[in-house]
């Protein structure tokens, strides 16, 4: 871990490796100055997966958003029913720009060439624990654009989903989409983007 020294109230002490199986996990002892001018000595773990890209292809003339839908251990573990999250398209940078990820991450799962990309904001999805950063994206896409069959890398198994718009944003309402970033991006899509009034 490189040095941090943005903030003068923060002075980091030690970083322990704890674990680094598919990605790092860390445990940070710092001095924290208070908001009253205390400092104190604190502990965090922090879970370094790498920075991601998400996105949300729309086709306005058909009234259509292309989602996921694929099986999550951590959230079937944390009572989700059966495990299979309806997600928009995601997945990590590596080292490619957000753009190039996600351009990536939709021909590997969804089968389509996006059009212009639209940046919607950058988003920290669990500051508590979790450093990675999602990079929001959407993109218009017609039938012509679905140039694979998607469904992800081999270790993935990943459904693709063409969905009515109005259908996916009920499907907030009513649980049948539990996934923070592709409620997100549903919602902006009503309300600032290609389907607001």
């Amino acid at each position: 871990m490189t040095a941090i020294d943005r903030n003068p109230g923060v002075v980091i002490r030690d970083v322990e490796l704890t674990g680094q199986g598919w990605h790092v996990l860390r445990r940070t002892t710092f001095d924290y100055r208070r908001s009253d001018g205390r400092w104190e000595t604190q502990q965090r773990e922090t879970y370094d997966r790498g920075n991601g890209a998400v996105v949300l292809p729309y086709d306005t003339e058909r009234g259509l958003v292309l989602l996921t839908r694929q099986f999550r251990f951590p959230a079937y573990v944390n009572d989700h029913p059966d495990g299979m999250l309806v997600e928009a398209a995601a997945g990590l940078l590596d080292a490619d720009d957000p753009p190039a990820a996600i351009r990536r991450e939709s021909a590997e799962e969804l089968g389509v060439t996006l059009g212009p990309l639209t940046h919607v904001f950058d988003v920290y999805m669990s500051p508590g624990s979790v450093t990675e950063r999602l990079h929001f994206f959407a993109a218009p896409y017609a039938p012509a654009d679905r140039t694979g069959a998607g469904g992800g890398l081999d270790e993935e198994d990943i459904e693709v989903l063409e969905l009515p718009f109005a259908e996916a944003l009920a499907m907030t309402r009513d649980g049948r989409i539990a996934d923070g970033k592709t409620i997100m991006l549903l919602q902006w899509a009503a309300l600032d983007g290609p389907f607001s009034a």
